[in-house]
């Protein structure tokens, strides 16, 4: 919900004191792609685009032009440079997670959703990935909303709300 993605039932859902779910659909994705970068679990990368095309992607579809800087700067933090021409079923699961969080970050949304981004990934590639959040919330100074399973990406966190059957259960300051 709070990515503008599914509605709530009831309730508001305040972005900059203005409920999200008031706007049109059309309006709802734009504020998706500019203000919003989605992580996904299972990437959701385009298979016929290459690196470089996927991370570009929102940017394009706002009929927008690429900073290429700032594509160069995503490449060099997401060790892909050597990657970029690559379609998706040329990389591993790490460097896809990588093309996904490059495609969030493009836009400098105000607020990036991660919903379990390092579930497929084994713990080498875990680590590396969080360093990537990390390194991209300081320089960015985005909010990053990790949704996981895993204690030990928690316990990074700042502030963690955990929910159990739909019900806030916590919610801690680190």
């Amino acid at each position: 919900m709070l990515g503008g993605v599914d509605r709530p039932t009831s309730g508001e859902v305040l972005f900059n004191n203005k409920d999200i779910y008031k706007l049109s659909d059309d309006e709802l994705a734009v504020f998706r792609r500019q203000k919003v970068g989605l992580i996904y679990q299972f990437y959701n990368l385009i298979p016929v685009l290459n690196v470089e095309e996927n991370i570009c992607l929102p940017v394009e579809l706002d009929k927008r032009e690429v900073d290429k800087e700032s594509l160069e700067e995503l490449l060099e933090m997401l060790n892909l440079k050597e990657r970029r021409k690559h379609l998706p079923s040329q990389l591993s699961g790490g460097q896809q997670q990588r093309v996904s969080i490059g495609r969030a970050l493009i836009t400098r949304p105000n607020i990036i959703l991660a919903d379990e981004p390092t579930g497929n990934l084994d713990t080498k590639t875990t680590k590396e990935i969080l360093d990537i959040f990390e390194e991209a919330n300081k320089k960015y100074k985005q909010t990053l909303v990790i949704i996981t399973h895993n204690p030990e990406i928690a316990k990074k966190a700042e502030r963690v709300i955990t929910i159990q059957d739909g019900k806030i259960v916590s919610d801690e300051r680190n």
